[in-house]
């Protein structure tokens, strides 16, 4: 059926194709997910607050978890400035105007220090923590 098609409408449908396969290439080397995390020991962790704010405890299956900790389930959308064996920068957007920025710094693998900063339900926070394996979950 292609052979219906004139050669110059066939040579640009193929460049379409090829240029659309390589742009799926990045997409699919992303989803081998974020250097540090693949390391990261799994399991319940307790988040220390540095400002004395109390615990938290989150069950980590992939790592991402510590990416969100302000917005929790929200589906936001994810741009990685920084990707490194010991240490993640991630910039998130929200729906409903909610956005953050998170840098995460692996010590060992359970144990990381945590920066985050941005707005969550209309309002700014910034906040530092250390994140350290606890248990299972």
């Amino acid at each position: 059926m292609i052979s219906k098609f004139p050669r110059k409408l066939r040579r640009y449908g193929l460049a379409i194709a090829a240029s659309a396969l390589a742009g799926a290439i990045p997409a699919a080397a992303q989803g081998d997910g974020l250097a540090m995390f693949r390391d990261l020991a799994k399991g319940e962790w307790t988040i220390k607050h540095r400002d004395g704010s109390g615990e938290s405890k989150v069950c980590v299956r992939t790592g991402e978890e510590l990416i969100q900790l302000r917005h929790g389930d929200l589906n936001c959308s994810r741009f990685v400035v920084e990707d490194e064996p010991s240490k993640i920068t991630v910039q998130y957007a929200c729906p409903g105007n909610n956005y953050g920025r998170t840098n995460i710094r692996r010590e060992t693998r359970s144990l990381v220090q945590i920066e985050s900063q941005g707005i969550a339900s209309g309002l700014p926070f910034e906040f530092s923590a250390e994140a350290r394996r606890t248990g299972t979950c």
